[in-house]
């Protein structure tokens, strides 16, 4: 039986959180509920409020549901992801707002200056790698990145993993880390540095239309990981390619340094398209996996939901 003080204090520990993100693909982004998840398994009661609209005007559309939403699960405080949906929950002045900035908000031009704005109107902002506090430029901040869910990447057997797939079991695969068209993950140079490679027993896959169980699955199957990315904020891809002790290869973007330093068969690279070439050549030819999940139990999504509750603290009167 719980004390008259024990009952008070676990009854004011108890928070209700209202996230704010796009709906536009008619989900939730899988790292965001995976984070918001462990949140729930902390005791922390979380609503969802998904945005459908593209571009300033499609998410200011949704400003009186947003209000009304509000109103009907009374939270103590709303946590956007992204800062379009940060700028639709600032202009609401009922509760406090905390904002996530994942990367493509404050690395796109078009779309800082909007981002910028909701920052400045936060009662907290919140940044997957110190790259992106460098380019807010302001103090009202803490870097938390988005964690991993280790139950859904880990590592298995490669032959096991090919097979569920249905992928040859001969050759030599490099797992792209994202859909060759996003002009963004600069497909190009990956393709001018495979083609340097002598044989044909190569094949580039793009990551795109799997499910997260597959995709799980690909990063077992395949040789490598491959970035080359213009800009990231603290890129998944490369995270749970590490928690499945996957090699990487990775352009020295986002938090990406940070994250595989010290890796075994990691490997940090200029945009020289030899430079990248040389390296995948060495992890085809070892065929080794990493240590990568011994490196990153840091990104546990237990360790991350204990530093949001934390930050929620500060914030909720």
């Amino acid at each position: 039986m719980l004390t008259f003080i024990e009952s008070l204090k676990t009854k004011t520990e108890i928070m209700n959180i209202l996230i704010v993100a796009s709906g536009n693909a008619d989900k939730i982004s899988p790292f965001v509920k995976d984070q918001t998840d462990a949140l729930e398994e902390k005791g922390i009661i979380i609503n969802y409020f998904l945005i459908e609209g593209k571009g300033l005007r499609g998410y200011f559309g949704n400003y009186f549901k947003l209000r009304k939403k509000i109103s009907e699960v009374k939270p103590d405080a709303i946590h956007a992801h992204y800062g379009l949906s940060g700028l639709l929950s600032v202009f609401q002045r009922i509760v406090p707002t905390v904002i996530t900035f994942h990367g493509s908000d404050l690395n796109d031009k078009k779309v800082r200056p909007f981002s910028l704005i909701a920052h400045r109107w936060a009662k907290k902002s919140i940044f997957v790698s110190k790259k992106l506090a460098d380019i807010a430029k302001y103090k009202n901040e803490s870097v938390i990145p988005c964690g991993v869910n280790f139950s859904v990447f880990y590592p298995i057997d490669k032959l096991v993993a090919r097979k569920k797939l249905n992928l040859d079991l001969q050759k030599k695969y490099i797992l792209f880390s994202s859909a060759f068209n996003n002009q963004v993950k600069n497909f190009p140079l990956a393709k001018k540095a495979i083609e340097k490679i002598k044989g044909n027993n190569i094949e580039v896959l793009e990551l795109k239309g799997f499910d997260r169980k597959q995709v799980a699955l690909l990063m077992n199957a395949v040789d490598l990981a491959l970035m080359t990315s213009f800009t990231e904020g603290s890129p998944q891809f490369v995270k749970e390619a590490m928690a499945s002790n996957l090699p990487v290869v990775s352009v020295d973007v986002g938090d990406v340094k940070n994250v595989i330093r010290g890796t075994k068969h990691c490997y940090i690279t200029s945009y020289d398209v030899e430079e990248i070439s040389s390296k995948i050549k060495v992890i085809l030819k070892d065929s080794a996996k990493t240590d990568g999940r011994e490196k990153i139990l840091h990104f546990n999504n237990e360790t991350i939901a204990n530093q949001l509750i934390e930050l929620y603290k500060t914030i909720i009167k």
